[in-house]
């Protein structure tokens, strides 16, 4: 196996938030160097403690740290109606250690200053307002960064508004950012995140694996969202994983280039206009498309099984 690589994990946990990160966690081809939280699907005093406990419950020593309570212009708009008022739909996980001191876009621009050239993976599956204010700030560090896998957007229908998906709407602002920083962006859009469907079977096989607390846990969360009408009701995507999965296990994914934009104004504000036949210049993303969501849910267990 090749040597991992470094990542930094900028997250709002969020239900699916707390999957993705215990598979990031767990999986030997990636060296979690940072988590970072932000505002998102609930308010970011919520996420710093919900990514702190999820760590904590994974035994792994990475430094958590607290990232932006707002997107760069507005507000969040919270998503309890998902996750819950706590953002794990209740489920109580003991207290993980301390947050690290400091401010996320911060670390973000120290931990790339530091890596070699195109070298890092940026991995967000929350608003991208963190990792859209240290590209921003320091935009030169574009050429450390060996890519930024997002899990936001929509070719189609979004989630949230009839034109936008939630993180993408959260903060188009940073999401513009990334897309224009000329770093290789990959994108888990709600398409691809839809084939992730975690029905009330696949829980009961997660159950049937065993394993230790971070299983278990894994498996309560899961069992709590309520399931998705936009997908008939029969479960509910695990959207963020989606983007931890394409880091550790490519193989799972067909891609396709693409030029994406995302609008900033109007009734279609987050919008994710995301062209794959006629693109109107260079390719600028690569869109996940299908996904093998026998081998993902696999990934899953297999991961998850083997932590503590």
């Amino acid at each position: 196996m090749s040597p991992p690589h470094p990542v930094v994990i900028d997250c709002d946990p969020g239900t699916d938030d707390a999957i993705a990160l215990l598979l990031a966690l767990a999986s030997p081809e990636l060296e979690v160097r940072l988590v970072t939280a932000v505002g998102g699907n609930v308010g970011l005093g919520r996420t710093l403690a919900n990514a702190r406990a999820v760590v904590g419950l994974s035994g792994r020593a990475v430094p958590v740290m607290a990232g932006a309570d707002r997107p760069i212009m507005g507000r969040f708009a919270a998503a309890a109606y998902v996750h819950g008022e706590d953002g794990l739909g209740g489920v109580a996980l003991p207290e993980g250690p301390p947050a690290a001191p400091g401010l996320a876009a911060d670390a973000i621009r120290a931990l790339l200053r530091a890596a070699v050239p195109c070298s890092v993976t940026l991995i967000g599956i929350g608003p991208a307002t963190n990792l859209g204010l240290a590209l921003a700030t320091e935009p030169a560090l574009a050429a450390q960064v060996r890519e930024i896998v997002l899990m936001t957007g929509a070719v189609g229908e979004g989630n949230v508004t009839p034109a936008a998906e939630f993180n993408a709407w959260n903060d188009p602002e940073a999401l513009a950012i990334l897309l224009q920083s000329g770093c290789p962006v990959t994108l888990a859009t709600l398409e691809t995140t839809a084939q992730a469907l975690c029905t009330p079977a696949r829980v009961a096989a997660l159950r049937a694996q065993g394993g230790g607390a971070p299983l278990r846990a894994a498996c309560e969360i899961m069992a709590r969202v309520p399931p998705s009408a936009r997908l008939g009701g029969a479960g509910h995507p695990e959207h963020d994983a989606c983007a931890v999965a394409w880091a550790v296990a490519p193989h799972l994914f067909t891609t396709r280039d693409v030029h994406a934009g995302v609008e900033l104004a109007g009734p279609s504000r987050g919008r994710t206009n995301i062209a794959r036949f006629r693109l109107p210049g260079p390719a600028n993303a690569r869109l996940l498309e299908k996904l093998d969501a026998e081998g993902f849910f696999a990934l899953l267990g297999e991961r998850l099984a083997a932590l503590p």
